[in-house]
């Protein structure tokens, strides 16, 4: 799905972080955003994904069309994998969730209740829901956290399939993930505060939209 912004001003709090953001992505293609710590990343995503209004500018696509994936995992502690996998499924009206089983390896885990997995295991489980979502733009934030090395190749080749199949995604992340059709964004000169500011808090961000 193609998208753009244009002029975007975004807030965090009451302090504006970012003015003057424009950019575009085609359908294909991701966009990784780069920028010091506090510099307003997790703040343009949230913007993106709906949860902040912008303080100006316009966002030439629909927030519905956005599935977002920040810090927190958000998952159901008590219910098992496949169960928030089902749950997450007929929320979004996909109802079938072999696509994200598959995409990161989850079957050996299906029974295995949410509070019982490792760090690593929920974040896997947490990023599957983007397959199951059915929307065209993926906004994620440092979405490897977590991941050894095996399972950031698995959700690299997760959204390289989500960009073949005509998606589009933005990403913070300090990490490489070989997108073959990635370009990157550095937020800097858009910055409105000093380095000095608050950093995004991801205690305050969703964990998914």
């Amino acid at each position: 799905m193609n998208f753009s912004v244009e002029n975007l001003a975004c807030r965090r709090g009451d302090v504006t972080v970012l003015t003057g953001v424009t950019f575009s992505v085609a359908e294909g293609e991701a966009l990784v955003l780069r920028a010091p710590n506090g510099a307003g990343k997790t703040t343009l995503l949230r913007c993106l994904a709906g949860l902040t209004p912008p303080v100006s500018g316009a966002l030439h696509f629909s927030p519905e069309d956005v599935a977002y994936a920040a810090h927190a995992d958000g998952l159901k502690a008590q219910l098992s994998v496949e169960e928030n996998l089902q749950f997450w499924a007929d929320i979004f009206g996909t109802r079938d969730i072999a696509p994200a089983v598959d995409a990161f390896e989850l079957s050996s885990l299906l029974s295995r209740r949410a509070q019982d997995l490792s760090a690593g295991q929920k974040r896997r489980l947490s990023l599957s829901r983007m397959v199951l979502t059915g929307r065209a733009i993926w906004a994620l934030d440092e979405p490897t956290v977590s991941l050894d090395v095996e399972n950031v190749a698995r959700f690299s080749s997760a959204v390289t399939r989500h960009l073949a199949q005509g998606g589009s995604a933005v990403l913070a992340t300090h990490i490489d993930l070989g997108l073959p059709t990635a370009r990157t964004l550095d937020l800097s000169p858009f910055r409105a505060i000093s380095q000095d500011a608050p950093s995004d808090d991801p205690f305050l961000d969703g964990a998914f939209q």
